[in-house]
Formats: structure tokens, C-alpha cells, sequence
């Protein structure tokens, strides 16, 4: 195998959550265009449709457009069973679907609050790592990619439910890699800086000027547009990162 052949994610069956905007979608592009067959899955049926259809016609190579809503545990049996009897296998999974909502401070909280962002940001990638490992298993092993932040790093003031939920992210990809270990399943996290997404968007508009100081945070002095990920995400699917498992992989520009 040559150095390049490494990288090779050709023929691989990917699902990638939250891929029809942000993160998600660059992910989503960058694999296809490099021969993966990705999977794009966000809540809404019509734009995950439509973003496959144009990931497809763009690069040649197959992909399904399929929705399900992560923060239902319900759902997502049968989003995986779907994604099985389509392609018959799953090679990697990408947990990049979740929520920042507006800041909170912690005597405001509430239970229904707390809730609605751990049952996106932790129990969705739970479930849906849970489903899809055996299915790796059968299938020779595979890669698991939860997408966390630096936000999780550190509790942050009046962000505790976010922080909170992508610190556990974190600990919980430790433990699929010591669980998945043998079923040549590796799981591994990423944490993103600020990047330009609805999402970074979404926190700078908590706070008069809030973007400008998310963006000149990194030692970088910039934030970085979703394509400037999509190198670290292949990497942590092909081969070459076949001796990386449990860890968490931070992509922010350089923390001052």
C-alpha cells in the first residue's frame, strides 16, 4: 500500500448527520468528491433529498438522502436499518447533528431545556453509534467520528448545557473505543474552533458583537471556512489513522 492509497476512502459507506448545512455538509461533499457514499441525514426530508441530489450530481458518486431527527431515540432504528438495506454495510459514522441554544444561565435552567440539547448533542450519537457498530462489526470494522468542540473544554458562563453536553460527548467516544476496540471499531472525537457555519452565526448573535470576538479568538485570528475540516475527517476514516482510536482531535486555529 503507497502512502497515498492511505487516505483512499473510495467505495466507503458514510452517514453523516446534520449534513445538509455547516460542518456537516462540507463533510458531506469533501468525502463524495474523494469516493465515498455518503449518507445525508438531517431532520427535514426535502433538503436532505435535494443536498444528496446535488452532492451526486456534482461528484458522480452515490449517495442517499435520508432524514431522521437524532433527539428521537425512536427514530433511529430505522434509519440505520434503511441506511443497511440500501448500501448492506456501514463503514463510517459521523455525529456532527447538534444544537446550541441561547444562552442560559444555570438558576434559569430548566429540565425540559437541559434535555432538549443532551438528547441531540449525547443521546443521538449514543443511539445511533450503538445501532450502527454491529453492523461495522459484520462488515470487517469501521470508524466512528463524533464531532464535540472546544467548547466542552472548559464550563462556560451561561453555556453550561452546551459545554456540559460536548465534555460528555467527549468521554463517551473513550468509551466506544475501549468497548468497540474488538470489532476493529475505532471511535474518535473532533472538536472544531469557530468556523464559519449557522451555528457559529447562531452563538454571535447571543451577544452585541459576539462574532467578531468568537472569530479573533484562535491565534489564527480568523475563523476557518467548513472545507478546512474536511482533511482531518477523511484522515480519521481512511487507514492511515488506523492506529488512532480514543482520541479527541482538536481543529480551532490555536487557543490563545
Amino acid at each position: 500500500m503507497t502512502s497515498s492509497d492511505r487516505f483512499d476512502v473510495s467505495g466507503k459507506v458514510v452517514i453523516i448527520t446534520g449534513a445538509t448545512k455547516g460542518l456537516g455538509r462540507a463533510f458531506a461533499f469533501g468525502l463524495a468528491q474523494a469516493g465515498a457514499r455518503v449518507v445525508v441525514s438531517s431532520r427535514k426530508p426535502d433538503l436532505c433529498a435535494a443536498t444528496a441530489a446535488e452532492i451526486s450530481d456534482k461528484t458522480g458518486t452515490e449517495t442517499l438522502g435520508l432524514a431522521c431527527h437524532v433527539g428521537q431515540w425512536d427514530a433511529i432504528p430505522q434509519f440505520i436499518e434503511a441506511v443497511t438495506e440500501r448500501f448492506g454495510r456501514i463503514d463510517g459514522l459521523i455525529n456532527n447533528a447538534g444544537i446550541s441554544p441561547a444562552f442560559t444561565d444555570l438558576v434559569d435552567m430548566t429540565s425540559e431545556y437541559w434535555d432538549k440539547v443532551f438528547s441531540t448533542n449525547l443521546k443521538g450519537p449514543l443511539r445511533l453509534a450503538a445501532l450502527a457498530a454491529p453492523v461495522m462489526r459484520d462488515g470487517g470494522g469501521g470508524s466512528i467520528i463524533n464531532i464535540s468542540s472546544i467548547g466542552g473544554y472548559r464550563g462556560l458562563p451561561h453555556n453550561s448545557h452546551y459545554s456540559a453536553s460536548k465534555a460528555a460527548l467527549i468521554n463517551l467516544t473513550e468509551a466506544m473505543a475501549a468497548e468497540w476496540a474488538p470489532w476493529h471499531i475505532r471511535a474518535n472525537s473532533v472538536s472544531p474552533g469557530p468556523f464559519v457555519t449557522p451555528l457559529l452565526e447562531g452563538m454571535g448573535r447571543n451577544t452585541p458583537g459576539g462574532l467578531e470576538v468568537l472569530a479573533s479568538a484562535p491565534l489564527l485570528s480568523r475563523a476557518a471556512d467548513p472545507d478546512e475540516a474536511v482533511g482531518l475527517i477523511q484522515f480519521l476514516l481512511s487507514d492511515a489513522s488506523a492506529f488512532i482510536t480514543g482520541a479527541d482531535h482538536e481543529i480551532s486555529g490555536g487557543r490563545r
